[in-house]
């Protein structure tokens, strides 16, 4: 039977990140991973009120079919995000209502919320004592309103076994793909990122955003040099430098480290320094020279080669396209 993923519809919720589940779990595998229209998850959405509509922040409802009882038959649980959050936000308590439907989860089912749904989360215990995450801009309020989660505001999402949280918006969807690799491994879940090309700007200009390869599922080891090159990416960094970050031979950090990242060290550092000349050129005036020295590629023309065949535009034009969409 196909793992049950369950999506919890609350009345203010952001659709986007209503649809995320659906369209990360709910599409058929293609031939790429083998699957040939197989479908791995079933996916449900319900309310926690007999079925008819649900309130969105947008300008229409939607029509959930399912009531609270679906929750009873979850492998998964996913909770997105809501503006009427009410007592939920303001108090870090859950309305009757709310702490009925979540009363039908079976334990051990697994919980998972993208951007504020951690509130939800938190205010059935489900993240006491535990790390977690959500969108930025509420980190702060959601510590003072639940003081015994431990809440990490610079992540994109945090998988601590059978509660996973998620930022805002977007991070939902690398949530969402991090457990399929979990659940299936790094060929389903490469073959699922591949057909939702979701960049934040996707402009005429760019390269359709590819996430770069998922890896199996293993115990982190090479966190501590990723944290140190991310800390120093515009000076030279060696492969020698960042497995002593870890106290490790040159051989077997690299083994380790394509083991968890996907890729090797250098591609990786590539990855982040155009990662990290993107965002300058989005949001700062700097000139290029100055850009491709502060993303750690000492020279223009290395960046407009790198970025070149990342985004298949050099870094005059990315920035022009990306200032003429915000100004639009």
């Amino acid at each position: 039977m196909p793992h049950r993923v369950v999506v919890l519809a609350l009345d203010g919720l952001l659709p986007f990140e209503l649809g995320i589940p659906q369209r990360i779990f709910g599409r058929p595998l293609g031939t790429e991973s083998g699957g040939r229209g197989r479908r791995l998850y079933d996916v449900v959405t319900c309310s926690v009120r007999p079925p008819g509509p649900v309130r969105t922040d947008a300008d229409f409802a939607v029509l959930v079919e399912h009531g609270p009882e679906a929750l009873a038959t979850a492998d998964t649980v996913v909770v997105p995000a809501s503006y009427e959050r009410g007592p939920v936000f303001e108090e870090g308590r859950l309305t009757e209502e709310l702490a009925a439907a979540l009363a039908l989860v079976r334990p051990g089912t697994r919980m998972v919320s993208i951007c504020t749904g951690s509130y939800v989360l938190a205010a059935a215990g489900y993240l006491d004592g535990r790390p977690a995450t959500t969108h930025w801009s509420t980190a702060d309020h959601f510590q003072r309103t639940f003081p015994q989660v431990r809440v990490d505001p610079d992540v994109l999402f945090i998988d601590d076994g059978d509660v996973l949280t998620s930022a805002g918006v977007a991070a939902g969807i690398d949530l969402c793909l991090h457990l399929v690799r979990r659940d299936h491994g790094a060929a389903v879940a490469n073959e699922i990122a591949r057909r939702t090309v979701v960049p934040p700007h996707r402009d005429g200009g760019q390269a359709q955003y590819i996430h770069r390869p998922l890896p199996e599922p293993q115990f982190a080891t090479t966190t501590a040099a990723r944290a140190w090159a991310l800390a120093r990416l515009d000076r030279p960094i060696l492969l020698r430098d960042m497995a002593e970050q870890e106290a490790m031979s040159v051989r077997t950090f690299t083994r380790r480290f394509r083991e968890e990242v996907g890729i090797s060290p250098g591609q990786w550092l590539t990855q982040q320094r155009v990662e990290r000349a993107r965002q300058l050129l989005e949001s700062t005036d700097l000139s290029i020279d100055q850009v491709a020295r502060d993303a750690g590629f000492g020279t223009a023309t290395s960046l407009r080669q790198h970025l070149q065949a990342a985004l298949g535009v050099p870094p005059t034009v990315y920035r022009r396209t990306f200032r003429s969409s915000a100004d639009a």
